[in-house]
C-alpha cells in the first residue's frame, strides 16, 4: 500500500503563552456568542454553496481517516413537509409524555415546543448519517 500524497499545513511555530491565552480566550468569547435558532431566511441558497458546504463538513477528521457519514440535502418543498410533520409528531410526543419536568421548565421561557415550521421555511435541510461499519469485498462486517 502506498501512502496518499498529502499537503502539509503550513506552522506558524510555537505560540509563547499570552498569545495561547489570548487566542484562547477570543475563541470562548466568539462561543459564548453564538446561538441556536429557529428562525431561518427563507431567500434560496444556489445547490452549488450546500455542495461546497457538504464537501467542507465532508473533510471533518474521523478514526482511521474513514470519514463515515453520508450527508442528504434536501430543498423539494414536499419533502420537507413529511420531515416536518414526522418530526412534530416524534417532538410531541417526547414533549407531551417523556420530558422531564426540569427540561421542559428550562424551555419555558424561550418559549421552544414541538412546533417545527421552520423544517419548512429552511431553504435547505442536511441531514447526516452516520455508518457505524462497513463491509469488507467478501461481504464480511468491517
Amino acid at each position: 500500500m502506498t501512502d496518499p500524497e498529502t499537503i502539509p499545513l503550513p506552522s506558524p511555530g510555537p505560540l509563547l503563552e499570552p498569545e495561547m491565552l489570548r487566542r484562547a480566550q477570543e475563541f470562548l468569547a466568539l462561543m459564548q456568542r453564538r446561538r441556536t435558532v429557529r428562525d431561518f431566511d427563507p431567500r434560496p441558497v444556489p445547490r452549488e454553496v450546500i455542495a461546497a458546504c457538504i464537501a467542507a463538513a465532508g473533510t471533518a477528521p474521523s478514526g482511521a481517516n474513514q470519514q463515515p457519514w453520508h450527508f442528504v440535502a434536501v430543498s423539494a418543498p414536499d419533502v420537507k413537509r413529511r420531515i416536518r410533520v414526522a418530526a412534530e409528531a416524534e417532538e410531541r410526543e417526547f414533549y407531551e409524555r417523556r420530558a422531564p419536568d426540569e427540561w421542559l421548565g428550562a424551555l419555558r421561557p424561550i418559549g421552544t415546543d414541538w412546533h417545527k415550521p421552520f423544517l419548512e421555511t429552511a431553504p435547505w435541510l442536511i441531514a447526516i448519517f452516520v455508518q457505524k461499519w462497513g463491509r469488507a469485498a467478501d461481504g464480511g462486517k468491517l
